[in-house]
């Protein structure tokens, strides 16, 4: 198995810490609004990646934090009038809901930054004693960039580059402008912990630190993230961690794709962005996933006004093959998991995975057809291999019916249409028979019709 690391800019083979124990990282949400599409993008990504790496018999252990605090986070609890721990605790319940929907699995860990206060003020007291940090007049600590000799390292990045093309917060307290802030003196009235610097709160970057080392330890496997987080947030946490520690944070860097609309990454500040839960208002959760599926985790996706419409089709050449089929282990041909292993081997490409499954596919409609005997074997390794990317969990008759709410028609309703137009075509009265379809067609029910008899599907 072969992963590109953001750090060395290479795909590499993959070869864990301790045996065959992975351990991952990947930074979370920041719990202060609902989470949108480009949220949904990391979280499925490293739910195929752990699946996977599952699967090929790794033991994983897959952290992924929770912001619970931060600027954003107390002026959205201010705007509403409500404490800050309870609009993160309804946030972090709605992300829940939100992911089993996408058919996301729960990290083995989730910390919450306010649960290691202590752990993060212990690391920035450590980095004070080895001289990377100090506690300015404000009552705010910061992190000394310019002492860390590998800073810039994971982006690629010189300090003077930084300076002259970054957009860097300007304090009169700090003794360079490119340094960070580790531990923020709280403002009256403001949500604060103790600390040895005076009543406070931590900055963003040390709260990934503290979080991660003490969950996995000072050096781990891999350490995920969404794309806009690799300069400064990662950059930062390797800078802090390092320092501490003295030993190399994470072995591999891994980041997801953007989400974009048009040339435009998704964004707030854009005004561009979908909530999860307004997407799946309008489509079914399983075509989302395959839509962020359906690119190597490392592409951008193009969110447009048909990009879900073209997922839907795709998913329905599977699902129509695995129609009227019952899975059932059997005898096949080795070829199908071998070369889905060996695109998944390859940097986790998905995309190169689900053209195997759609080879597999167009045998087992043709298997369907000559040779029915095979299909349930080819539908079982159809579902299994799926299965590691999240897929074809569904009845196949369901997924193709779609959404029936809103229908004017109930299914029995439409079942007595179609018997009825069964019954005008045994009379011969194929006009009366095609009435019925079309009947049925201006109100979105397209039917099918096959030597299995008559069933129907919703139009788009």
């Amino acid at each position: 198995m072969s992963i590109y690391s953001t750090l060395s800019r290479t795909k590499a083979p993959f070869v864990p810490l301790e045996g065959n124990k992975v351990s991952m990282y990947v930074c979370g949400v920041t719990v202060y609004d609902l989470c949108h599409i480009g949220h949904a993008r990391v979280m499925v990504a490293f739910d195929v990646i752990t699946r996977y790496l599952r699967a090929r018999g790794y033991e994983v252990t897959y952290v992924r934090n929770i912001t619970d605090i931060d600027d954003k986070i107390l002026k959205r609890a201010d705007e509403n009038g409500e404490a800050f721990e309870a609009l993160t605790e309804r946030m972090v319940q709605a992300m829940h809901e939100d992911e089993g929907r996408l058919g996301i699995l729960r990290p083995d860990i989730e910390p919450r930054a306010t649960a290691h206060i202590a752990d993060i003020i212990a690391m920035t007291e450590t980095l004070i004693d080895k001289g990377f940090a100090y506690a300015a007049s404000n009552g705010d600590v910061y992190y000394r960039v310019r002492r860390f000799e590998g800073y810039g390292k994971l982006n690629n990045r010189q300090l003077d580059d930084m300076q002259s093309g970054a957009r860097i917060e300007i304090e009169a307290a700090k003794e360079d402008p490119l340094d960070f802030v580790l531990w923020k003196a709280a403002k009256p009235g403001e949500a604060s912990w103790p600390s040895p610097w005076g009543d406070g709160r931590p900055g963003w970057h040390i709260e990934c630190s503290a979080m991660s080392t003490c969950c996995l330890g000072n050096t781990f496997d891999i350490h995920g993230g969404g794309p806009d987080l690799t300069f400064p947030h990662h950059e930062n946490e390797i800078a802090q961690s390092e320092a501490a520690t003295g030993q190399q944070y994470a072995n591999v860097w891994m980041h997801a794709g953007a989400v974009r609309v048009g040339q435009d990454k998704m964004s707030k500040s854009l005004g561009n962005f979908f909530t999860i839960r307004d997407v799946l208002e309008q489509h079914n959760p399983e075509v989302v996933r395959y839509l962020l599926v359906a690119s190597h985790y490392r592409s951008a996706i193009s969110y447009e006004a048909n990009s879900l419409d073209e997922a839907r089709r795709s998913l329905e050449r599977f699902y129509n093959a695995l129609e009227n089929v019952t899975p059932e282990e059997g005898d096949v041909s080795d070829e199908w998991r071998a070369r889905f292993i060996a695109a998944m081997d390859d940097d986790f490409n998905t995309a190169g995975a689900l053209s195997v499954l759609f080879e597999l596919a167009r045998e087992l409609n043709r298997a369907k057809k000559e040779a029915p005997q095979q299909a349930p074997a080819l539908a079982f390794e159809l579902t299994s291999l799926g299965s590691l990317l999240g897929l074809f969990g569904q009845d196949p008759a369901a997924f193709l019916k779609g959404d029936t709410e809103g229908l004017a028609l109930s299914e029995e309703d439409i079942q007595q249409q179609i018997e009825a137009r069964a019954a005008a075509k045994k009379s011969k009265d194929f006009a009366g028979a095609d009435r019925i379809r079309d009947e049925l067609a201006a109100q979105g029910i397209i039917l099918k019709d096959s030597r299995e008899g008559t069933t129907w599907v919703l139009e788009g």
